[in-house]
């Protein structure tokens, strides 16, 4: 567990199981916030540049931190820290999967659009790419 930041909800599932007493495992977890050694807002800040630099968008960066329990004032409040260029974050992605030229038909553009949305980019932001 000392390889990457872990959300609260992550270490009380993986401690879940090794011990059915609940309240033992609050406890700790208490325990490792208190000390600083678990922290949702660093977790985030890790997942967050890691999922940057996997080339997903806001969207999805947004739905996989639900999905590790964090709180979505913390992901909105980090999210609108940033100052990410979502735009040439957006572009790069598509270059780097389908090549620099623009799409020219329509079958192009609607498999490079689902792409992006399947990456987490809003639909608004694709389409001032795409255009």
């Amino acid at each position: 567990m000392a390889r990457r930041e872990h959300s609260r909800q992550e270490l009380a599932y993986k401690l879940a199981r090794g011990c059915e007493d609940q309240a033992l495992i609050g406890e700790l977890l208490d325990k490792l916030s208190s000390e600083g050694l678990q922290s949702d807002e660093r977790f985030t800040e890790s997942f967050v540049s890691h999922r940057i630099d996997s080339g997903k968008g806001p969207m999805k960066i947004h739905q996989e931190l639900r999905e590790r329990g964090i709180e979505k004032t913390v992901i909105q409040q980090y999210l609108g820290s940033c100052s990410i260029d979502w735009l040439s974050h957006a572009e790069t992605a598509r270059i780097k999967k389908f090549g620099d030229s623009i799409p020219a038909d329509c079958a192009e553009k609607s498999k490079q659009l689902r792409f992006l949305l399947n990456r987490g980019f809003s639909s608004q932001l694709i389409s001032q790419l795409l255009s």
